[in-house]
């Protein structure tokens, strides 16, 4: 068996996998990335790309009036009796000082979100913008020949492959057919788009999370770190009872035993497709099949497992073992199904939610983890299976689209030949096929409707907080989270639950290092990314809350190895 040497290993590669990796290279470290599957990037390639980092300096450039204070207790508010004193202090102290690192010394550069308003703004500590960071867009050229070896983008949530980004972007995306300078907008990014399609066969305006993960790569690159794809860990290796020291690597050249002289980081990627773990975790799930992730195939807690070989516990007493999102299943042209996350349209005017029942559950433009949460307890309560469906009527639909389903000038019948998008003539009709109480659903938008028409909602509150009014429609008055559902035919989407990245995750401390089962770190063994549990408690208190600490603990991991942190 050929070896290898250098002085961190870093199994996997998304955001918190790359982000140590490119910090410990910046430290003067011999490190190599390895990847089981063909591409990189991780589920961070396909994610929204957002981390959620209080005092971040594109913030305080943007005159943003933050505090470590301020932050701190926030997440005591949102973790409650799961606040993790020390590593919540490594998380608020390190997580500007590797913001400012990326700046200044790689391809890494970023965005501000202003108004992306934490989940929970309202609360003690909360904020209505400026925690929220997203890298900036990217060329995907500069990575020469790697661009074909980077995961593209989730395709439900781009528009034929074209990347589409958040806020104002967006919002040009929505006012395409009633704009000309948004129609302008749109087209001149779609020319590009369809330019880049003959010439490289893919979006070569990379946003979001793929832009993220291709300025980590290229920063890889650029500090002469090799990042070996199809290239799976089969183990860990681990002196008898002490330190770690590398593992064995099946590569496409042989297997090769890698020493890792300072540390191996654990950035798998956490366990979203592993039906073992979901069963055990995911409460919705009890055969660990009613799941459905947009997270990579791969991620099927390898690290996880690989870290209990050799000792490490796996935090699993969290409230909530994952990020929950509405997910609904639109159909491939294969026939199978693919997964689109719902985040924008949950907070549109004409917009609500109903389970089997007919009646609504929840404050639909809440966050999609607060959704999720009450969609649970609603179908537990009335039983049957998870799920439910938005609820729209022709006019809300054709300016927003619903899901999968775009807005007008888009088609849309194809989607409801698939079975995906569900049309009735009336709401008697559309309660009918989707199989709740006709009657309680005609009652149910009759009483919306009565409100609705003044832009309120008494029943949940609907565009109370500017968490809700971020991503409804600011040109809709005088509420930009509602609208009354009034204009057949109707719509609906079924919605089930699903994932953005799981929060159980292996036990470590703030440098890191992944903990035992007496709570003493394993030696030479760290954790980033999502194989390492997470610090928000169970709870989603803002967007990029597993990317912003995934970056900053990478940022731990790989300075503490080079003893950077001293």
């Amino acid at each position: 068996m050929e070896t290898y040497e250098c002085d961190v290993l870093v199994i996997g590669s998304g955001a918190g996998g790359l982000s140590a990796a490119v910090t410990a290279a910046h430290n003067h470290q011999k490190v190599v990335v390895v990847e089981k599957e063909p591409v990189f990037g991780g589920t961070t390639a396909r994610s929204g790309g957002w981390m959620w980092i209080p005092n971040n300096a594109p913030a305080k450039r943007a005159g943003v009036e933050d505090s470590v204070e301020k932050a701190r207790t926030y997440m005591k508010h949102e973790t409650g009796e799961h606040y993790d004193e020390r590593r919540v202090e490594a998380f608020l102290e390190n997580g500007p000082k590797a913001v400012e690192f990326f700046e200044e010394n790689t391809t890494l550069q970023f965005d501000l979100g202003p108004t992306f308003a934490d989940y929970h703004p309202d609360a003690p500590g909360g904020m209505d913008g400026g925690r929220s960071i997203v890298a900036r867009p990217f060329d995907g050229r500069e990575l020469g020949k790697d661009i074909k070896r980077l995961r593209p983008p989730l395709a439900e949530i781009t528009f034929l492959g074209m990347m589409i980004g958040s806020g104002k972007e967006l919002l040009h995306f929505f006012n395409v057919t009633r704009s000309p300078i948004s129609a302008a907008y749109v087209g001149q990014l779609f020319a590009k788009f369809v330019r880049d399609r003959v010439f490289h066969g893919r979006a070569m305006r990379l946003m979001n999370g793929n832009a993220l993960v291709a300025r980590l790569a290229k920063s890889c690159a650029d500090q002469g770190v090799p990042i070996w794809t199809r290239s799976p860990v089969r183990e860990v290796l681990r002196e008898d009872g002490g330190r770690v020291t590398g593992a064995i690597v099946d590569t496409p050249t042989g297997q090769k035993h890698v020493i890792a002289k300072k540390g191996v980081v654990m950035a798998a990627g956490g366990f979203p497709q592993d039906p073992v773990r979901r069963k055990q975790l995911f409460p919705h799930a009890p055969a660990g099949h009613e799941h459905a992730s947009p997270a990579p195939p791969g991620n099927t807690g390898d690290g996880l497992r690989m870290g209990e070989k050799i000792g490490a516990q796996v935090k699993d007493d969290l409230p909530h073992a994952a990020a929950w999102v509405p997910i609904s299943r639109p159909v491939k042209a294969d026939g199978t199904l693919g997964t689109f996350p719902h985040f924008v349209d949950r907070s549109k005017p004409g917009v609500i939610a109903v389970t089997r029942s007919g009646k609504r559950f929840v404050n639909e433009a809440n966050s999609y983890h607060d959704f999720c949460q009450a969609m649970y307890a609603r179908c537990m309560d009335e039983g049957g299976e998870v799920c439910s469906y938005f609820i729209a009527d022709y006019k809300t639909f054709r300016k927003y689209g619903l899901g999968f389903a775009k807005p007008s000038p888009v088609p849309y019948k194809s989607q409801v030949k698939s079975g995906y998008l569900i049309e009735g003539r009336t709401l008697t009709d559309l309660g009918d096929k989707i199989g709740a109480d006709p009657a309680q659903l005609e009652k149910t938008v009759s009483e919306f409707n009565v409100h609705a028409r003044k832009g309120e909602d008494p029943a949940f509150q609907k565009g109370s907080t500017s968490y809700n009014r971020s991503l409804g429609d600011p040109e809709h008055g005088p509420n930009p989270c509602v609208a009354p559902i009034d204009k057949g035919p109707y719509f609906a989407v079924k919605l089930v639950i699903g994932d953005l990245g799981t929060f159980a995750g292996l036990k470590s401390n703030e440098n890191a290092q992944v903990l035992d089962d007496k709570d003493e770190p394993i030696p030479g063994l760290y954790a980033s990314g999502n194989d390492a549990a997470s610090i928000m408690g169970g709870n989603y208190p803002g967007g990029g809350i597993t990317l912003g600490p995934a970056i900053t603990f990478g940022y731990i991991a790989a300075r503490h190895m080079a003893g950077a942190n001293a």
